[in-house]
């Protein structure tokens, strides 16, 4: 579990600083492709931050059912 943190944390924080850069970038020049870019990386890190949640729900459910059915 801990690549799959890792890995999760890397998608996450890979495209909201981004996301985050080139809304500062909108914000200074107005340039409206830089909003294009930036909500489409925002969209990008709640995918991959819902995503890794749910992984991580039903990783717990589908282990705790295993450990049920171990008796």
């Amino acid at each position: 579990m801990t690549v799959f943190y890792w890995l999760m944390g890397v998608l996450i924080v890979g495209t909201m600083v981004p996301s985050v850069m080139f809304m500062l970038l909108y914000a200074t020049t107005g340039e409206p492709a830089c909003l294009q870019r930036a909500r489409v990386l925002w969209n990008v890190s709640r995918v991959f931050a819902l995503g890794g949640f749910n992984v991580l729900v039903w990783g717990h459910v589908a282990y705790g059912l295993w450990l049920i059915g171990r008796g």
